[in-house]
């Protein structure tokens, strides 16, 4: 698979999952928090990691709205990666087909992506993902989610 054509299924699975492709991410969001998805293309070789940046709403006074800074500029109040389990669907150079790609990239969303945000979306979401440690929180950042 070509680097096209993984973004295009990557792509794919995303909107069908309810994220909102724009500004070359792809967005999901509720009245407390934000969550964009980011493909990075690595320099290093011919592969990518998924930058999950979360932001919180009226987090240090700030309203935030979908716009390419925060897809490309910014890291978000809460930053974090793919789990290495699924390392190779994001490595181009292994020997994986399309079809079986698309159905690990499908699997991906449903193990991991959805889970994930959707707990993200929520303030109350993001103290328990840090509690489970599959988020770490500054400490003004997890200071500010107790007194909201």
């Amino acid at each position: 698979m070509n680097s096209k054509d993984f973004k295009d299924a990557f792509s794919e699975k995303a909107v069908h999952h309810g994220f909102e492709k724009a500004h070359g991410g792809w967005f999901k969001d509720s009245k407390e928090c934000i969550v964009v998805l980011d493909l990075q293309k690595s320099n290093y070789g011919n592969y990518y990691e998924l930058n999950i940046k979360i932001y919180i709403q009226g987090m240090f006074g700030a309203t935030h709205t979908k716009s390419k800074d925060l897809v490309k500029k910014n890291s978000g109040d809460v930053f974090r990666r793919q789990p290495n389990k699924y390392q190779d669907i994001f490595n181009l150079e292994n020997h994986i087909d399309d079809s079986g790609r698309a159905a690990l990239l499908n699997d991906f969303f449903l193990e991991f992506v959805l889970p994930f945000t959707n707990t993200s979306l929520s303030r109350d979401g993001l103290l328990q993902l840090a509690e489970k440690k599959e988020i770490v929180l500054m400490p003004a950042i997890s200071e500010g989610l107790r007194v909201h």
